[in-house]
């Protein structure tokens, strides 16, 4: 799928669950890492991380661009557009939109399990299992695996 056909989808699902067009832009962003989408306060448009499809599927993509798209109308209405506000709850639960993204995999390096109460820990970085303790019970942590 390209940014001319995420247009679209994105004009389309907002006249079929909003009953109103969406007349900004919408394209991919691949540098986005740790967010489904984004939508700009400022120009309007709407920002899609790429792996939603790829690595998600179009149902999650959808969602994605549903959850965004309450966030442009009811900012554009002069509504409650944040988070928080109820008007943004409640219509994200009206249109079936994803409240978050799925959690994008992160490359763990380091498995790290407590000899006391079993608890692991994933980590990217080592860490010092001198300086370091488990944050359960407080027991000594070592190292399983390095990848």
């Amino acid at each position: 799928m390209n940014d001319q056909q995420l247009q679209a989808l994105v004009e389309e699902l907002s006249l079929r669950y909003f009953k109103r067009p969406f007349i900004h832009r919408a394209y991919f962003n691949r540098r986005l890492k740790t967010t489904g989408g984004r939508y700009l306060l400022m120009s309007h448009d709407i920002e899609i991380n790429e792996k939603m499809l790829t690595k998600h599927g179009k149902a999650t993509l959808i969602g994605t661009i549903k959850h965004e798209l309450c966030h442009y109308h009811l900012h554009l209405t002069g509504q409650g557009y944040r988070h928080r506000d109820q008007d943004f709850k409640q219509l994200l639960r009206q249109v079936g939109g994803l409240r978050y993204a799925p959690a994008s995999s992160k490359n763990y390096r380091y498995t790290y399990c407590c000899q006391k109460c079993g608890q692991s820990y994933l980590r990217q970085r080592q860490i010092d299992i001198k300086r370091f303790v488990c944050s359960r019970c407080h027991g000594k942590l070592r190292l399983l695996k390095k990848v």
